[in-house]
């Protein structure tokens, strides 16, 4: 079959007044519980063209591959679409990558992260595009996985925000994983399980806007945990955005979150919240550990117009007070209604209800992912044998 892809992208001018053809990038993948990783990759994967395309996997394409998604495919198609480096979202894309799929949206190549993806016979799900010379790959971003937050939220400890005493803990932990063998000696996959994220400056640059508002331009704060990022959040700060140019997202640190969350929340840390929301469309910036009371020289500071919250209930301060008083009192603050009632608890409960089956699916998600890795190492060998 003949590629129309080269010949059919949509050309633009450059600065010297040339025509300039339009790359268009393919990206696909099942997205679930969708995380600053997801984000991330889509980001390298804009920079590598004009336009970015990303295939999201139906829940039968998922379930068939690799095992049931956390999260339903309305919710994992409205997830991708609010990340801001998306151009377009395909639905029910196939699982495997073919270069019907890639001449079909006239895609110049498909991009993807540097580690393995098998489809449910255990081969890789990119390989026709690969031996096609139409695949690119970038770094995958360490530290976070679906199933590490899978993972996370089956154990129901706190080591994903240390501090303090438990910080050794972590750091065994995170040393088992990067020797590759888990408790007891068993062999793991570098893919799957957990691992330390490390944030940097240059991370959150990447990720920001890096811009500030314009005269003019209305400015809308709203402060929380946004935690486990999902679409309940998106469908609320889509609904902000509505009021105003400029929003800000103040996030309260791992503490506070504790303080009003309990349990084993928040289950991502405030450095992978940070990226998680500056990955969002809706937002424009955010204060990273906000006061959790909103006060007068923060409003000042930012020139804020609107301060927001939605339908969920306030915990008072520590001391005792209304941490939303001071607009109260400005008569500035503004109730948001959602329409999505999915919480971060919502999607806890979903884990713990189907917890044999994520298991599973991780256990098989790993061994697949094991025996490709064995395959590479002794195909590796045998090529230095030859030489």
């Amino acid at each position: 079959m003949a590629s129309k892809h080269h010949s059919e992208g949509v050309s633009s001018e450059s600065p010297d007044g040339k025509k300039k053809k339009i790359v268009r990038v393919w990206v696909d993948g099942c997205y679930d519980m969708v995380h600053f990783g997801h984000a991330n990759s889509l980001r390298q994967a804009k920079a590598m063209g004009d336009y970015l395309m990303v295939g999201v996997h139906s829940d039968e394409e998922v379930t068939r591959h690799k095992g049931p998604p956390v999260m339903e495919e309305a919710e994992r198609y409205k997830m991708v679409r609010a990340i801001k480096w998306v151009d377009e979202v395909i639905e029910d894309a196939p699982y495997i990558t073919t270069l019907e799929t890639l001449d079909k949206y006239n895609a110049d190549f498909c991009a993807h992260g540097d580690d393995i993806t098998c489809d449910e016979n255990g081969l890789d799900t990119y390989r026709i595009v690969k031996g096609a010379g139409r695949y690119k790959e970038f770094p995958r971003t360490a530290g976070v996985s679906t199933t590490d937050l899978v993972g996370r939220m089956l154990l129901m400890t706190k080591t994903h925000h240390t501090h303090g005493d438990d910080e050794n803990g972590l750091q065994s932990e995170v040393g088992n994983f990067q020797s590759g063998v888990a408790a007891g000696g068993v062999p793991k996959s570098p893919y799957t399980g957990v691992c330390q994220f490390l944030p940097t400056t240059q991370k959150i640059i990447q990720f920001s806007e890096g811009r500030l508002p314009k005269p003019g331009e209305k400015i809308v704060y709203c402060a929380g945990a946004f935690d486990l990022f999902h679409v309940g959040y998106v469908d609320f700060l889509e609904k902000v955005s509505k009021l105003g140019e400029f929003v800000i997202v103040g996030l309260h640190t791992d503490q506070v979150v504790n303080r009003y969350k309990g349990g084993n929340y928040p289950i991502m840390n405030l450095h992978e919240r940070v990226l998680s929301v500056l990955a969002c469309r809706y937002v424009a910036e955010v204060v990273i550990g906000a006061p959790y009371k909103i006060d007068a020289s923060l409003l000042d500071h930012f020139k804020v117009d609107i301060v927001c919250h939605g339908t969920t209930s306030i915990m008072a301060d520590v001391d005792g007070a209304d941490p939303y008083e001071e607009p109260k009192k400005r008569g500035i603050f503004k109730i948001v209604r959602s329409g999505n009632d999915l919480t971060t608890a919502k999607i806890v409960q979903r884990i713990i209800k189907h917890r044999l089956e994520f298991e599973e699916r991780n256990k098989k998600k790993e061994a697949k992912e094991l025996r490709v890795i064995e395959a590479l190492e002794r195909r590796r060998s045998q090529s230095v044998e030859d030489a």
